[in-house]
């Protein structure tokens, strides 16, 4: 498009590629000049750590503090008890209330590295909606909310009506979740005076109730702003890598282990994961997404360190990068890499190779494993094996087993 926007705020995200699309590009943009806006992002407690998927989103809050505002993150407490039904092919499985709040436990974690908590004006926020959602009366809700939305209407959206042309089951407990997300916007509007709520271009939907219904209630103009879906340039979503999911938290990932992957990226998306994933100006980004041949290399390392000191601190970026150098250059054992501790009772019989490199992590099931040992991408110790049928036992651990995926991923086996 060719608006040219004079805040900051929407000019770094035109700029970044952060914008798939928004309610009123001006409006909003005249809001930011003139006042300090309050914007949410709401995350629902599905498992208990976000992951590199929803990182651009973060990065979008991140950028909103540095220019001047205030950004909210909204623990979906009460959300998560109904499950978001959107561009899903079946219902989320129901979690009891101590398992959401764990999971939240979980999912700050990670806010705390790219946000700034505490009292000052543009200082972030952390709500649960389960504070106003949990005590909702029934009857209530529906005469006050319920009124204000059209079912014709929350059939036509997307999210919904690809499910019900499947033919596949939307429960009413589901339908709800639109209500309920657009009684957030509201109530954030009303207690803290949100004029902005962001997510992915998937919740565009979700977003547009919530404005609408607040316009019915107390007659507000606020405002949206999706991000676009991001895939590879290979067209795969991002978040995913061959052994699962990305992780953010480093129980569940660790940090060498994110750093591989953005290490791993391909040469089309340099460029742009600098621009989105780092602080990095939008002209080094630029450049270095344009290198060739070897030089493309160290600009992923460059996109590794930046991304991975955000979320683990510089000095887990660094190990990380020593690490890989020790295993790649050198041929070594890394101090840093992943690590399987087997005990000498699972080793009585012996434990198959199939079964090492998905304990590993470097094949996401036996299946996975069995295609990579076949094909000649298994190594264990530097040596390529092929044969699916082999067992370790104790004595092959005197010292620490490397095992490799591919040219890049290793992990090693040690005797606990």
């Amino acid at each position: 498009m060719n608006y040219h926007p004079k805040s900051d705020f929407m000019r770094v995200m035109f700029e970044r590629g952060f914008v798939a699309d928004c309610t009123d590009y001006q409006a909003l943009d005249e809001a930011l000049v003139k006042n300090l806006v309050p914007a949410y992002i709401g995350y629902d407690a599905t498992a208990p750590s976000l992951h590199v998927g929803h990182l651009m989103n973060i990065m979008v809050l991140r950028w909103l503090q540095k220019t001047g505002h205030k950004p909210i993150t909204l623990m979906g407490g009460g959300t998560t008890k109904v499950g978001d039904p959107s561009f899903r092919s079946e219902e989320r499985p129901l979690l009891t209330p101590a398992a959401i709040d764990k999971n939240i436990d979980g999912l700050k974690q990670v806010f705390a590295k790219y946000l700034s908590y505490g009292d000052g004006k543009t200082d972030a926020i952390m709500l649960n909606n389960a504070e106003w959602l949990d005590g909702l009366n029934y009857l209530d809700f529906l005469r006050d909310i319920g009124r204000h939305f059209s079912v014709n209407r929350m059939l036509s959206f997307e999210s919904v009506k690809s499910r019900l042309d499947r033919e596949q089951s939307l429960s009413f407990l589901e339908f709800n979740y639109m209500i309920l997300q657009a009684y957030d916007f509201l109530e954030i509007h009303r207690r803290y005076g949100c004029l902005l709520q962001m997510g992915g271009s998937d919740q565009w939907g979700n977003i547009i109730n919530g404005i609408d219904l607040t316009r019915r209630v107390i007659d507000q103009e606020i405002f949206g702003l999706t991000t676009p879906l991001l895939t590879t340039s290979d067209g795969r979503k991002m978040g995913k890598s061959a052994s699962g999911a990305v992780w953010l938290n480093g129980d569940m990932l660790s940090p060498y282990e994110f750093w591989q992957f953005w290490r791993n990226t391909t040469d089309a998306d340099v460029g742009r994961f600098l621009k989105i994933f780092t602080e990095l100006p939008v002209e080094e980004c630029d450049r270095l997404g344009a290198l060739g041949g070897s030089e493309i290399n160290q600009a992923k390392i460059l996109l590794a360190n930046l991304a991975t000191s955000l979320l683990h601190g510089a000095e887990a970026a660094t190990a990380a990068e020593a690490t890989a150098r020790e295993v790649f250059e050198k041929g070594g054992i890394g101090d840093d890499l992943p690590t399987v501790t087997l005990e000498a009772g699972e080793l009585a019989e012996g434990v198959g190779i199939v079964q090492l490199f998905v304990k590993a992590g470097l094949a996401a099931s036996g299946k996975d494993a069995k295609r990579l040992i076949l094909e000649g991408g298994a190594k264990v110790n530097d040596e390529i094996v092929t044969d699916t049928a082999l067992r370790y036992g104790a004595s092959h651990l005197v010292e620490p087993m490397k095992l490799t995926a591919g040219k890049k991923r290793h992990a090693l086996v040690v005797l606990g």
